[in-house]
């Protein structure tokens, strides 16, 4: 009697532990981005933040999503790169708010004029959102014709992690052609780095429960 309740215990432990782990993972990576949001929308300027962030996590998390249709990996991650999406979208849709509203250039850049010199730089969200699915629909039908080679699949799943991990890269210039941090969260640079050292101690727990 002692030793079911003993592993009843245990695996009501285990489910819960797995549990907090598995909403680490999903919410974590949006959880800096929080503090960010905030002070854009209070100071009303966008400037100190880089919309190319925002495309970096995009690209990267649509392949991730594509990548999964041809090698299976854990829920976990599937939903945390959804909750990212819309995360990187409400980003955007904040960002190109405030800049229009502050913006004394009265001519209009569309995603439809095709031009690269304004490329991620247009005036309106439903142009990023335009072109976010446009790349999402090139992505899924490349994807549905070459699922079944092992090398694309592979390829995919290569290029969302170079491209996250290209995170970094977008902000740094920022700051550079700034000469400035001024208007980047200080508590988002420090979250990310708790999310980073949390996340994997989470994502060893998920793959040690799943396998």
């Amino acid at each position: 009697m002692e030793d079911e309740i003993s592993e009843q215990i245990t695996y009501f432990f285990n489910q819960l532990v797995t549990w907090i782990a598995a909403t680490a993972i999903i919410f974590g990576g949006v959880v800096p981005y929080i503090p960010q949001y905030r002070d854009i929308r209070q100071t009303q300027n966008a400037e100190g933040f880089s919309t190319y962030v925002c495309l970096v996590l995009l690209v990267a998390n649509i392949l991730r999503i594509l990548f999964r249709f041809g090698r299976y990996f854990e829920t976990p991650l599937l939903w945390q790169s959804i909750v990212m999406i819309v995360t990187m979208l409400v980003m955007l849709n904040l960002c190109t708010s405030v800049r229009l509203a502050t913006e004394i250039n009265t001519k209009r850049r569309l995603f439809t004029d095709f031009d690269w010199n304004y490329f991620w730089s247009w005036s309106r969200f439903v142009d990023y959102l335009q072109c976010v699915l446009a790349f999402t629909a090139v992505a899924a039908y490349l994807t549905y014709l070459l699922l079944d080679s092992v090398l694309f699949v592979e390829s995919l799943g290569f290029l969302a992690v170079f491209t996250e991990a290209m995170l970094g890269t977008p902000q740094l210039f920022c700051n550079y052609q700034n000469k400035s941090t001024e208007g980047m969260s200080r508590l988002m640079k420090v979250l990310h780095f708790l999310r980073f050292c949390s996340f994997n101690s989470a994502l060893l727990i998920i793959l040690f429960t799943y396998h």
